[in-house]
């Protein structure tokens, strides 16, 4: 088999089963598992995996940059932020994550809703300022410009000193296996540190995130209270993550 024909398997593989095994690759095509690894890293330098160990899974459309993320899936978007927005309850106090998910969330919001947001996004606190009821604390930091939030030492300081009812988390990735993941290290670490001083914490995910993975892990499944999804419930990754015990909020 050519390099070219057994990238097109791996790329149809990956689409059908959602995942890559290279070593059953390796048997079901008599090669080595080494001539495997090396198409999967070929594949993941052009972006169109993420290799894992022992293989590799579909990549997170979050890759992009946030101005054309901003472009994707909006409907669904809006779909899960409907949903987020009305576990907000009158004289709560959320932690908002940021994003183009936490972005909709806040512009779904009562504009008349009494309550405190905590966010480490300038743009996720731009967009309340027109809600006059709404108290605003924007945590600062050192700003990571792919998803425009705090991020770094300064960003987590100030996230240890926060408490809130609800926190709302964006991620990029959402698989059974490879769980809660984003694309940068620190800002993993600064949504664990925002997910830690929330009572309850949702993780908004529309339908193009759900069995994709980023490079970092971001949570563990036990530690968060459910997810907010427009995936079809019937697909077989909501499957996967019902039998493990994630609790699904359906946002249809």
């Amino acid at each position: 088999m050519l390099a070219a024909e057994r990238r097109e398997h791996l790329l149809g593989l990956l689409a059908r089963e959602g995942k890559v095994v290279a070593k059953d690759v390796a048997a079901e095509l008599g090669i080595s598992e080494d001539s495997v690894r090396r198409d999967l890293r070929d594949l993941a330098a052009e972006g169109l995996c993420q290799r894992v160990y022992g293989g590799a899974l579909p990549v997170s459309p979050a890759a992009a940059d946030y101005s054309a993320r901003q472009a994707v899936a909006t409907g669904g978007k809006r779909k899960v932020a409907a949903v987020a927005a009305g576990l907000v309850r009158p004289g709560g106090t959320l932690i908002l994550d940021g994003g183009t998910t936490a972005l909709a969330v806040a512009r779904a919001l009562p504009p008349d809703l009494a309550c405190t947001v905590i966010t480490h996004s300038p743009t996720v606190a731009a967009a309340l300022l027109d809600h006059p009821r709404a108290e605003i604390f924007l945590l600062g930091g050192r700003v990571f410009k792919h998803s425009a939030v705090a991020c770094g030492a300064a960003a987590a300081e100030a996230a240890r000193n926060v408490s809130a009812d609800l926190c709302l988390l964006g991620v990029a990735g959402v698989h059974p296996e490879a769980g809660l993941t984003t694309g940068d290290a620190e800002e993993a670490a600064m949504k664990r540190a925002l997910a830690a001083r929330a009572a309850d914490t949702y993780v908004l995910a529309s339908a193009e995130k759900i069995g994709t993975a980023s490079r970092y892990r971001v949570l563990p499944w036990e530690a968060v209270s459910g997810l907010i999804t427009d995936a079809d419930p019937r697909g077989a990754v909501l499957g996967q993550l019902t039998a493990l015990g994630v609790r699904i909020l359906p946002a249809d």
